[in-house]
C-alpha cells in the first residue's frame, strides 16, 4: 500500500511558475511508474506528465515545453514544474503511483491560474 501527498498548488499569475511536489510513503517509490494527472471543473482527469521507473519523462501535448516531472527515489518524492502557466492549466493536480498490482492515488492539490 502506498500513500501520497500532493503540494505546492497555489494561486498565480498568468505566465507564472509552481511547482507541485508528491511526498510517497508506505511502499517501494522506485517501484513505481509515477504521474500527475489534473482535472478542471466539470471535466475528466486528464494526464499530464508521467515518468518511468528509469526517469524517463512523457508529456501531454498541451504542457510540452511548460512542464517539467522528476523524481527523486532518494527521497521518495515527485516533482512537477510548471512555467507559463495558463488560465486552462487551472485544475486539482493529482500525483498517481503504478505497478503491476497497485495504482494509488492522492487527494489532490488546487492550481488556479488567474489575474
Amino acid at each position: 500500500q502506498m500513500q501520497l501527498v500532493e503540494s505546492g498548488g497555489g494561486l498565480v499569475q498568468p505566465g507564472g511558475s509552481l511547482k507541485l511536489s508528491c511526498a510517497a510513503s508506505g511502499s517501494d517509490f522506485s517501484d513505481y511508474h509515477m504521474a500527475w494527472y489534473r482535472q478542471a471543473p466539470g471535466k475528466e482527469r486528464n494526464l499530464v506528465a508521467r515518468i518511468t521507473t528509469y526517469a524517463t519523462p512523457d508529456y501531454a501535448d498541451s504542457v510540452q515545453g511548460r512542464f517539467t516531472i522528476s523524481r527523486d527515489n532518494a527521497k521518495d518524492m515527485l516533482y512537477l514544474q510548471m512555467n507559463g502557466l495558463k488560465p486552462e492549466d487551472t485544475a486539482v493536480y493529482y500525483c498517481n503511483a503504478r505497478k503491476i498490482g497497485g495504482n494509488y492515488w492522492g487527494n489532490g492539490t488546487l492550481v488556479t491560474v488567474s489575474s
